[in-house]
């Protein structure tokens, strides 16, 4: 399972850029708009240190690890939901994607010219919010005459569907992101099927430059943004496109030195992946063995046969019994051996909900 995360923003605030430190995608990055037509994808590995653990101590031939696909969209401007720009194009190509990160531009370059002499990064996130709210109003207009003919029946779903759909155009015509009963299942399955820019999991990423990314939440900008994000339920996580790119080009210590010169604890990427997981409620597991030490990705909760089918199908079909340890147990024991050996081994069944760091082996029969 992988997370997709797409770069969303207006045009010249280093989407591009961005993608290609991170992703060393080779994006073209351009001092114009719209040089992005179609959308450029890369995958780069999800850092954990735990897998590196776990396979010097079951001595693995090779580490898989979970991986992140980064999407970097065509810039958005005033107008797209009209159809300005991209429109529409640009639009339908982040539906299918698990979170958005809203790229802002937060540095200063005269040889990179800004859209519409754009100067602030909260006015551009409220163009970008706009258009966003724009266009889930058009789906849910469209949606909402359907549902009132159903309505009109006396069916009870039909009757509640087109409810939520009115408070919904509600919420969108104030300006607002829908607010909705994420207890109700009925609520949430509709909503999802709704697939509504506005309501999709979102954070800032705050395009920096070398000297804001260090002391962000120290500066005017980074507070004022930080402030905003509040405001609207949206984390904040300043990167520099530019110090990652010339972090991607060292070598692991080189890069690691330079970090350690400039005070920083952890890249961009990092802090990009870190909030993703985090936005979407993710947990990791691993399994490990002599061939290989592998990390997967479960949303929290997910039981032990949900778990399993990611690892294959037909362990969650034929799914008998989960063997699980703990990394910590895994790490102090010194191995899944000695782990079992120690009483620290447990047998889960059906209803067991899979923990972070949990190291499973699936016992199954088909």
């Amino acid at each position: 399972m992988s997370f997709s995360c797409g770069f969303v923003g207006l045009p010249n605030v280093g989407k591009s850029t961005l993608f290609n430190a991170l992703c060393k995608g080779g994006a073209e990055a351009a001092n114009f708009p719209f040089c992005t037509i179609e959308p450029n994808t890369g995958m780069v590995p999800v850092p954990d240190k735990r897998l590196q653990v776990l396979s010097d101590l079951e001595h693995s031939g090779r580490i898989v690890p979970s991986m992140l696909k980064f999407i970097d969209i065509a810039g958005l401007v005033k107008g797209a939901s009209q159809g300005q720009g991209l429109g529409n194009q640009f639009l339908g190509h982040i539906r299918g994607v698990d979170a958005v990160a809203h790229v802002v531009r937060m540095f200063q370059d005269p040889d990179v010219v800004r859209v519409e002499g754009s100067t602030d990064a909260v006015d551009d996130l409220d163009v970008i919010m706009t258009e966003l709210m724009l266009a889930d109003m058009e789906i849910m207009e469209r949606r909402r005459d359907h549902a009132h003919k159903q309505a009109r029946t006396g069916d009870a779903d039909a009757k509640f569907e087109y409810n939520l759909i009115l408070d919904v155009i509600r919420q969108l015509g104030e300006g607002r992101r829908p607010e909705y009963d994420r207890e109700d299942p009925k609520a949430v399955a509709l909503m999802q099927s709704f697939q509504l820019l506005s309501t999709m999991p979102s954070f800032i990423c705050a395009n920096t430059d070398e000297n804001t990314f260090v002391n962000f939440g120290e500066s005017d900008g980074g507070k004022r943004l930080i402030e905003y994000g509040r405001e609207h339920q949206m984390e904040v996580v300043p990167v520099s496109a530019k110090l990652e790119s010339e972090l991607s080009e060292l070598d692991p210590e080189e890069a690691a030195a330079f970090m350690e010169d400039l005070g920083i604890k952890e890249t961009g990427l990092t802090k990009v992946i870190h909030t993703g997981y985090r936005l979407l409620d993710y947990i990791t597991f691993f399994t490990a063995g002599p061939m290989e030490s592998r990390a997967w990705t479960v949303r929290r909760g997910a039981l032990a046969p949900e778990a399993a089918g990611k690892i294959h199908t037909d362990l969650e079909r034929g799914f008998i019994r989960m063997e699980t340890v703990s990394y910590d147990d895994m790490v102090s024991c010194g191995g899944w051996n000695r782990a079992k050996e120690a009483g620290k081994l447990r047998i889960e069944g059906k209803e067991y909900a899979v923990q972070d760091g949990d190291v499973i082996h699936v016992r199954f029969s088909v």
